[in-house]
């Protein structure tokens, strides 16, 4: 059943904004996902363009003493006929005669139109709604800042044609609902603020994948690192923030976040260098704190002493409609649902026995064996149920080999079975409070995503249940929080006194806490080669990249979910 079919007709707004239009021109798939998908990320060039147009607005800066003729500024317009609609950022002219001015950031191009296309066809649109508005407009003006030079660009017959061209295609794309494919190794790319939410190279090469037989796929897994190019960074700058202990609190004290206790001031941290915000028990937050991240966007979670997930406090929601849609029509069909589920538990065992076959000093190769048949029959399942037995025989066998993981005579912990709420052990809490951590991490993802992290497709729905960010945490367990757990106890970080043991179970003290966070954010910034695009990235940045190829399953982009699983 292919999901495009079921499309309902779309309710499009009846004007495009110019700027958008400039942005079709430019690539019709960045124009795609900033209009109908709502995503949009900074990039130095548009940081520079709006101060540009700030200067403008204002009337300061030399560039605008040059136009002497001068009548208006940040002009707002509107055509239906032309479904336009537009801000003009100087309009220069003498009666019912006028020019629209528009500035660009940079420097003017060397070519014969003395403009790119984009740039042309912006100045077309505003020259056809101030025609509409009855003023009379035959040319238009790019004013090119770096180079200080003003560009006319004529409206001839040729560039109106082209320009009413593309409203309509650009209409017609968004009705459709179906995302224009990536440039093919663009120069584009590489200044594209959303390339690492587009991931042009990554989808092309996964769909040639999908296209090629066996032998042909086998040859191009030799030549993937050569092919594939980093346009997004390796690691983001951005930290997350932990606050841990009852009796803390979060202040917001001019552009920094201070965290005070009973005693006086803890920390600080620059607002500007935080991600997300992550409270522990009793942490309290003040409202001008809370309501300056739901500004920036920086998601406030909360957790219970013991790290259980309890909530999250984010500004406005993702605008990305669209794939939220599609992610319940796609999660309301089993026949869907199961070849989702089946690739995340598929990759879960198969990073399980990765893990083995690196730190198991004794090597089962039963247990290997099984292992791999296991990953085998899991992208076979029928069924959720058999699916559930499977990963069930799978995790027995995995856990009946974790305690030879462990270095039992250095730091005195050992393993006998995966136990939880509470956990009977130490090392099953440690366990369960990564496991915490990292469906938190994979929640505010798929929020930043578009997606809705309560509605899975393996896990199913529960009132309060994470099931999407449980679905996403399979294939990542073994990777980060398991390796995390092995790290820690074999580089003795973590002691007997990071415990507390009741007669309901085992916790961690807030020291051991602190240990576990701090192990965790280290694997999380490390850097590793993506085994199917071949570069290199941190793991944080993977829970993005996967969440993203997920959309492009449910979007019908691409037609399997690659899970991330290390050789």
């Amino acid at each position: 059943m292919n999901p495009k079919t079921e499309e309902p007709e779309r309710d499009l707004p009846e004007l495009i904004p110019a700027r958008m239009l400039i942005e079709f021109a430019y690539c019709p798939r960045l124009c795609y996902i900033e209009w109908v998908q709502g995503e949009f990320l900074d990039s130095a060039d548009t940081v520079d363009g709006r101060f540009q147009h700030r200067r403008v607005d204002s009337g300061s800066g030399k560039a605008s003493e040059e136009f002497e003729t001068f009548h208006a500024r940040s002009v707002y317009l509107s055509g239906r006929s032309s479904g336009i609609t537009c801000r003009i950022d100087l309009l220069e002219g003498e009666g019912g005669q006028v020019t629209p001015v528009d500035y660009k950031r940079g420097e003017a191009p060397d070519i014969p139109e003395g403009a790119y296309e984009p740039e042309r066809i912006q100045l077309c649109a505003q020259g056809l709604v101030l025609k509409e508005n009855g003023f009379v407009c035959s040319e238009g003006i790019a004013y090119f800042v770096k180079s200080k030079k003003k560009v006319p660009i004529a409206f001839d017959d040729a560039l109106v044609g082209r320009t009413k061209e593309l409203i309509a295609e650009l209409r017609t794309a968004a009705q459709l609902g179906e995302m224009p494919p990536p440039l093919e190794h663009s120069p584009k790319c590489f200044r594209c603020s959303l390339a690492g939410i587009c991931l042009p190279d990554e989808i092309t090469l996964l769909k040639e994948m999908e296209a090629a037989d066996a032998e042909t796929d086998k040859e191009e897994k030799g030549t993937t690192a050569g092919r594939i190019r980093r346009l997004l960074p390796s690691r983001d700058d951005t930290i997350p923030v932990y606050v841990v202990g009852q009796g803390n609190t979060v202040r917001k004290k001019g552009d920094r976040l201070e965290v005070w206790s009973r005693e006086g001031k803890v920390s600080e941290v620059k607002l500007r260098e935080i991600s997300q915000l992550s409270l522990y028990g009793g942490v309290e937050i003040t409202t001008p704190a809370m309501v300056e991240l739901m500004q920036r966007g920086v998601p406030v979670i909360h957790y219970t002493h013991g790290g259980w997930f309890q909530g999250i406090c984010l500004g406005a929601t993702h605008k990305n409609v669209e794939l939220r849609i599609r992610q319940f029509e796609y999660a309301m069909n089993p026949r869907r649902s199961i070849l989702l589920a089946r690739k995340a538990v598929a990759g879960k065992i198969r990073n399980c026995r990765t893990l083995i076959r690196r730190n198991d000093p004794v090597r089962s190769k039963d247990s290997l064996n099984l292992l791999a048949k296991l990953a085998s029959d899991a992208e076979e399942a029928s069924s959720s149920e058999s699916l559930l037995g499977i990963e069930g025989a799978a995790a027995e066998t995995y856990f009946s080999r974790f305690d030879n993981l462990l270095k039992a005579e250095d730091s005195g912990f050992s393993f006998e079975n995966r136990n939880r709420r509470p956990p009977k052990d130490p090392v099953n809490a440690v366990l369960s409070y990564l496991y915490g951590i990292l469906v938190k991490d994979l929640f505010v993802t798929l929020l930043a995503v578009g997606f809705d992290p309560y509605l899975g497709f393996y896990h199913r729905p529960r009132y309060g249940r994470p099931a999407l960010a449980l679905d996403m945490m399979e294939e990542f367990r073994p990777l980060i929080a398991d390796s995390v757990a092995i790290t820690l106890f074999n580089n003795e970080e973590l002691s007997t006194k990071d415990f507390i043991k009741t007669g309901a179970g085992v916790s961690l003290t807030p020291e051991g806490k602190k240990a576990l966070v701090g192990g965790y954010e280290r694997r999380m910034e490390t850097e590793i080669t993506h085994p199917i695009f071949g570069y290199k990235v941190s793991y944080r940045r993977v829970l993005e990249v996967q969440a993203r190829l997920l959309a492009r399953v449910i979007s019908g982009e691409i037609k399997e979910y690659p899970p991330f699983c290390t050789r």
